[in-house]
C-alpha cells in the first residue's frame, strides 16, 4: 500500500505540528510506503516507510504551486501507483488516476467565518478567503474521505454541503506541554509577580484589544498584583492598534507584550502563569487551549464555539466580543482561589482525553483502511 502525502501548503504552524507528530507514530505494516512531498521547513523522521521526494517545480509560491498540483502530480501519482492521496492542507487541486483515493482535512476556519472574513481590508487576503471558501468545499465534497478535527467544524461544513464520508479526529496534545507534574524552572524573562497569560498571533478575531479594555477595568489592586503577558508576533497591524491601547491606558509596567515566542519554549509560561486566557473566536481545533490546559493551570476562555468543546468543565467562558463580560469573570476568578484550584484540576482531567499517540493511531488506521479499498477496487 502506498499512500502519498502533499504537504507542500505546510510551511509553518500547526500544519507541521500536526504532520510531525503523525509521522512519530507511523505503523508497522510491512506493505506499507509514504511518499512525501513537503516543504524543506518540514523536518521528516528518519524511517524505512517515509521517503522524500522533491517537487521539480519551485512550489513556494501558491499559483506555481497550484499548477504543479494539477498538471504534474497526477502523472506522479499514476507512476508510483499510488492507493491514496492525503491532502491535509484542506485543498485538493488534483484529478487522481483510477484507483488511488482522496483524503483530504478541514483544519482553516477562516474562510467560513464571515465576521473574520468581513474584518479583512478588501483586497487580495480578502479574495484568498473568498476562494479558498469555493475550493475547500469542492474538495471535501468530492474526497472519499474527510478528517474533521472538530464536531463544531464537521457541523459547520456538512451544513453547507454533503460530504461523503466523514470522520472528526481531533488534535493531540504533546507530551513537552504536560508539565503539571513536573518541575519546571521560570524563566528568567518573566516578570516576579503572578501573571495572566495570554498566547497568540495578534489579529482582529483574537480579541486582544477587548481583553486589554478588561485587564484595564480590573482594580489597581488586582493589576498590581497580577501583570498581563501577551506573547506572539509583534509585527501585525493589530499589534501596533494594540500597543497604542496599552500606552493610552498607561499600563505599559503592567501589560508586556513579548512578541513571538519559539513553540519548545512555550511549556515554561504556561506552567507558571497564575492563570491562563484564550479570546478567540475562530477556531478550528484550539491547539492553544488545549496546551495551555496541559500545564494544569486555571483557564478562562472564548465562549464561542468550538473553544467549549474542547473546554468542557475544565475552563471559564466569557464573550470575547465584551470586556465588560471579560472584567466580570477575570474579577471572579482572580479573587477565588478555591475556584481556581478546582479549575486547576479540572484542567488536567480535560487534557488527558486528548494525546497525539491517539490520534495518529486513529488517522493511520483510516489511511490504511482507505488504502485497502483502492487495492481490492472497492
Amino acid at each position: 500500500m502506498k499512500i502519498v502525502f502533499n504537504a507542500l501548503s505546510a510551511r509553518l504552524g500547526g500544519g507541521q505540528t500536526y504532520l510531525i507528530n503523525l509521522f512519530q507514530f507511523v505503523p508497522e505494516d510491512d506493505d506499507l510506503e509514504i511518499v512525501v512531498f513537503a516543504p524543506a521547513s518540514l523536518k521528516l523522521p528518519n524511517h524505512p516507510k517515509i521517503r522524500r521526494v522533491e517537487p521539480a517545480w519551485p512550489t513556494e509560491n501558491p499559483i506555481v504551486r497550484a499548477l504543479w498540483e494539477k498538471w504534474m502530480l497526477p502523472g506522479i501519482l499514476k507512476a508510483e501507483k499510488a492507493d491514496v492521496l492525503f491532502c491535509p492542507g484542506g485543498v485538493v487541486g488534483t484529478r487522481p488516476p483510477e484507483g488511488c483515493k482522496v483524503v483530504t482535512m478541514f483544519r482553516n476556519m477562516i474562510p467560513f467565518d464571515l465576521r473574520v472574513r468581513r474584518s479583512i481590508p478588501l483586497g487580495l487576503q480578502r479574495l484568498r478567503n473568498w476562494l479558498l471558501n469555493r475550493i475547500m468545499l469542492k474538495s471535501m465534497s468530492e474526497a472519499d474521505l474527510t478528517i474533521f478535527i472538530s464536531n463544531y467544524a464537521r457541523s459547520v461544513i456538512e451544513s453547507l454541503t454533503k460530504v461523503k464520508n466523514a470522520i472528526t479526529i481531533p488534535h493531540g496534545i504533546g507530551s513537552v506541554f504536560r508539565t503539571h507534574r513536573s518541575t519546571v524552572a521560570r524563566p528568567d524573562f518573566l516578570p516576579v509577580n503572578e501573571y495572566i497569560l495570554y498566547v497568540s498571533r495578534f489579529d482582529v478575531y483574537k480579541h486582544h484589544y477587548e481583553v486589554v479594555n478588561a485587564y484595564a477595568k480590573l482594580s489597581p489592586e488586582l493589576r498590581e498584583r497580577f501583570s498581563l503577558i501577551l506573547v506572539g508576533e509583534k509585527n501585525l497591524p493589530e499589534a501596533e492598534r494594540v500597543k497604542a491601547l496599552v500606552t493610552s491606558l498607561g499600563l505599559e509596567q503592567q501589560v508586556l507584550l513579548m512578541g513571538a515566542i519559539p513553540y519548545q519554549s512555550l511549556p515554561p509560561l504556561y506552567h507558571h502563569a497564575y492563570l491562563n486566557l484564550f479570546a478567540s473566536s475562530c477556531e478550528n481545533c484550539p491547539n492553544i487551549l488545549l496546551e495551555a490546559l496541559a500545564s494544569g493551570r486555571p483557564m478562562v476562555c472564548s465562549n464561542v464555539m468550538p473553544m467549549p468543546e474542547f473546554g468542557a468543565e475544565a475552563a471559564l467562558y466569557f464573550s470575547p466580543f465584551d470586556p465588560v463580560d471579560i472584567y466580570k469573570l477575570l474579577s471572579e476568578v482572580l479573587s477565588n482561589p478555591e475556584l481556581l484550584s478546582r479549575l486547576s484540576a479540572e484542567a488536567v482531567r480535560q487534557s488527558d482525553k486528548f494525546d497525539w499517540a491517539n490520534t495518529s493511531k486513529r488517522t493511520w488506521s483510516e489511511l490504511l483502511s482507505l488504502a485497502k479499498c483502492a487495492k481490492e477496487g472497492v
